[in-house]
């Protein structure tokens, strides 16, 4: 297999232009990122998800600009040719201008991400701006956006109600007019996000749990291969079910230790005979 060209910011808005749908992953590792790569993903997205997914925890607020950088640096080693996307976390750009610019250029000069990612509308598009001004794409967020979970009302699909819907729409042209070449509409109706996107001239749309009109499409890596225990959302497509072959593995593992049959003479390393006899002789003269 050739290697694969570096993704840049021309390459996806051809890809766009030429009526081709953009596949887009989160991933958080090293050896994920070697598959994905591989298999020729588009866009990466290291994101605060990992706080669930990967760190255990029961939403994305605790995750630090620490943990997101070792993981994007790891992801980054593993997929050098994809477009790399730093999820920036909880409180790493709400405070100020000077926090965002600060927090995102670290993902750009320690992990080597192409861009970030933030969520919030209108009220974020200022943050957004400055970062594009910086010289640091951005990405923008809308519909449900997990860090501001709580407000919305939990893990909800957002957009219902014609109003909701319609500041969705209104959000999305204020991140595009401030310098979104993306922006990730997650858990909107498709009718919702098919508006949105026909109406984007310089920044293209992927879905999230909002249907197939978008310019691409992203799952969470951990639910489509059934990796993440908790729950399985209604947007996310199991293309394997690595979980269960995994945990079968497990249980037939306790079960050889416990029984003794695990390992056999293929699974150790043994010395040649006349080694072993010299090494006997040798504990001997110690004595």
């Amino acid at each position: 297999m050739s290697e694969r060209k570096k993704a840049t910011l021309p390459s996806l808005f051809k890809k766009v232009a030429d009526g081709h749908p953009i596949s887009m992953l989160t991933c958080y590792d090293y050896p994920t990122a070697v598959l994905q790569e591989r298999a020729g993903i588009d866009i990466i997205l290291v994101g605060d998800s990992l706080g669930m997914t990967i760190l255990g925890f029961d939403g994305t607020l605790p995750v630090t600009m620490e943990d997101m950088i070792r993981h994007a640096q790891a992801v980054r080693r593993g997929a050098p040719n994809a477009w790399l996307i730093g999820d920036m976390p909880y409180m790493s750009y709400q405070p100020s201008i000077e926090t965002a610019i600060r927090n995102a250029g670290r993902f750009m000069a320690e992990a080597g991400c192409n861009a970030v990612k933030l969520e919030g509308g209108i009220e974020m598009a200022d943050r957004l701006a400055a970062l594009v001004r910086s010289g640091i794409p951005a990405m923008g967020h809308l519909g449900l956006t997990p860090q501001s979970a709580s407000a919305l009302g939990g893990f909800r699909v957002q957009g219902k109600g014609a109003l909701q819907a319609k500041k969705i729409v209104d959000d999305a042209k204020a991140l595009e007019e401030a310098g979104a070449y993306s922006i990730l509409l997650e858990m909107v109706p498709d009718r919702v996000c098919k508006v949105i996107t026909e109406r984007a001239k310089n920044c293209f749309i992927i879905s999230l749990g909002s249907g197939p009109y978008a310019h691409g499409q992203l799952l969470i890596y951990h639910d489509m291969f059934g990796l993440y225990p908790n729950f399985k959302p209604k947007m996310a497509k199991v293309y394997a079910d690595a979980g269960k072959v995994i945990q079968d593995g497990l249980n037939q593992y306790v079960a050889e230790v416990t029984g003794r049959t695990f390992p056999q003479p293929e699974n150790w390393f043994q010395m040649p005979d006349e080694e072993w006899t010299r090494f006997c002789e040798l504990l001997e003269e110690k004595r």
